[in-house]
């Protein structure tokens, strides 16, 4: 990783860029100037969009300087825009992109694609230019056994150059102004020891600052694991491979829109043996992309990679990781938000074609919110509220399992992160720390997540409560089974609030456990299994809304509602 000083390599860019922008600004561009594809961040200000922006040749009357002052024609070539499309404020949280542009007048005109479809010519002036937008608060849990600390670059949303293209995470200068804290040539802050700093993000002109604490009590979140988990009589349960998979959306893309306009229906065989235990049938196809063609960068492609979904009334907010990140234990991505109250049949899977007119994809866009590139971990501890998208965001390849562990909030209104907070869970001492892969954030303040024992065979459910920046965790049940008896891994949890209990999903078996929350039922009790008939498309991701519960299936990604099974 880049840190610190920007280097000789850096600065040339940099002056290169300069030079550009004043060679750009001499004179008119007879043909498109062809760059890399970028991501564009759109800024407050609002410009038209045009359809197009071409040299055309004109006929112009001119008079002589003469006495006579005799009139003759002359021609030349002008820009012309064509057809107005939009205001680029339709696209404020839309994932832009180009890889072109014109020079009229001396202002740069870009060609942009939205959300993975081609569009038109916007003013770069409607771009954020030279912009730093960071997390303004971070708060970590005092953890002196944790060898790696807070990555800094968890707390950028984005940072961009003075044409609004986004900035490499790893090309931003990061200082830390502190009495006792430091950070590391690779961009870590230890959370070892309290104490407060000030985090300084430049790139160029753009420069913002973050706020870190680390928490003062080295106890917090030491708790016990002392739970009598309930004893489960289970048949041994095996599940295929997740390696064994469909074919790709690209596959799926080149179907008719009539044979993608159908729902799928899958009928689940229960603990008892009924065949038709319960059902799944999709409500909702997502686009099979949301990004360009030959975005090759991590943060320019936006993934089809489903891993978690949340629903809250009609929102929809799901994590896409990266998939060029998934070897990496701080794999990242992005989050996107979907207004369910706008759905109209399957036709949101076309968003990335022209199969749509225009105003009919302008007003899914208008419905749509692609986050920032940011950290998602594994990306299926996911829960969301009235105002905010929470995530957990730990990876299961992890190599230290005494780390803090790391809790993200996102602003629905924006899809931009704005705290961070760290946390830990020990069982006593860190020798038996807590990670936690699977959780379900049922409000502000409260997570309900999942703990696999697999040395004890057995699963643990933990409530972790925030006050202020702190927290507390308790275990509040336990299942004395591994449930799938060859370790394949959890799917997706999470806990129904109209009837107090758990679900679990491992590819295509769910299981449904009793909560105990509301002391009426067995905290840990193994209630039913299902065994859906999906293979080889497998779970990714649960949510639940009061009585209602969804599942995510991925090739091609779509969201399910689960009948039958709540009652």
């Amino acid at each position: 990783m880049r840190r610190f000083a920007l280097g000789m390599m850096t600065s040339a860019a940099l002056m290169a860029g300069l030079a550009s922008q004043v060679q750009a600004s001499s004179k008119d561009y007879s043909k498109s100037t062809k760059t890399d594809l970028v991501t564009k961040i759109m800024g407050n200000k609002s410009y038209q969009v045009y359809s197009s922006l071409k040299l055309e040749e004109v006929t112009k009357k001119v008079k002589t300087k003469t006495k006579e002052k005799k009139k003759y024609t002359v021609k030349k070539k002008e820009w012309k825009f064509g057809k107005k499309l939009t205001a680029s404020a339709d696209f404020r949280y839309a994932h832009v992109q180009s890889k072109s542009y014109k020079v009229k007048g001396g202002k740069r005109y870009y060609y942009i694609y939205v959300d993975g479809r081609p569009v038109g010519y916007v003013n770069e002036k409607a771009f954020a230019l030279s912009k730093a937008n960071v997390v303004s608060q971070v708060s970590l849990v005092n953890n002196p056994s944790d060898s790696v600390g807070f990555n800094a670059e968890d707390a950028i949303n984005y940072v961009t150059d003075q044409h609004g293209s986004l900035v490499d995470n790893d090309s931003v200068e990061i200082s830390c102004k502190s009495a006792k804290l430091n950070i590391s040539d690779t961009g870590y802050v230890s959370s070892r020891k309290a104490g407060t700093a000030v985090l300084t993000f430049k790139y160029g002109k753009a420069k913002a600052t973050s706020k870190l604490t680390v928490r003062g009590d080295a106890k917090e979140g030491i708790s016990s694991a002392g739970v009598t988990p309930v004893k489960t009589d289970l048949p041994k349960i095996e599940t295929w491979s997740a390696r064994d998979r469909a074919s790709s959306h690209k596959h799926w893309a080149t179907k008719s829109a009539r044979d993608r306009a159908s729902s799928h229906k899958y009928w689940a065989t229960n603990m008892s043996g009924n065949a038709k235990g319960a059902d799944i049938e999709t409500i909702f196809y997502h686009p099979a992309v949301l990004s360009a063609p030959g975005s090759s960068n991590l943060e320019a492609k936006v993934s089809s990679a489903v891993q978690g979904i949340d629903f809250y009334d009609n929102d929809l907010v799901t994590s896409n990781l990266d998939l060029g990140q998934a070897d990496n234990w701080e794999a990242r991505g992005h989050m996107v938000y979907y207004n369910m109250r706008k759905v109209k049949e399957y036709n949101w899977q076309l968003i990335p074609s022209k199969m749509l007119s225009f105003n009919t994809w302008l007003s899914y866009i208008k419905n749509i919110k692609v986050s920032p590139y940011m950290k998602l971990g594994h990306g299926q501890s996911v829960g969301s509220t009235k105002k905010y998208v929470y995530v957990l965001a730990n990876w299961n390849r992890s190599n230290n399992w005494s780390n803090s562990q790391e809790l993200i909030r996102v602003k629905k209104s924006t899809m931009e992160i704005d705290k961070i907070w760290t946390f830990k869970v020990w069982n006593g001492s860190a020798k038996y720390p807590r990670i936690f892969l699977n959780a379900d954030v049922i409000d502000d303040n409260t997570l309900l997540a999942l703990f696999h024992n697999a040395s004890k065979h057995r699963y643990e459910y933990w409530k972790i409560s925030r006050n202020g920046d702190s927290f507390k965790a308790k275990e509040v049940g336990a299942t004395g089974s591994d449930l799938i008896s060859n370790s394949a891994e959890v799917q997706g949890f999470v806990w129904n609030s109209a009837y107090d209990v758990y679900y679990i999903a491992f590819n295509d078996y769910l299981f449904k456990i009793g909560a105990g929350l509301d002391g009426k039922t067995d905290a840990g009790k193994l209630l039913n299994y299902y065994k859906f008939h999906t293979r080889p498309r497998e779970f990714e991701g649960l949510s639940s809304y009061k009585a209602e519960l969804y599942v995510n299936l991925n090739h091609p990604t779509e969201t399910l509602k689960v009948n039958h099974i709540t009652k």
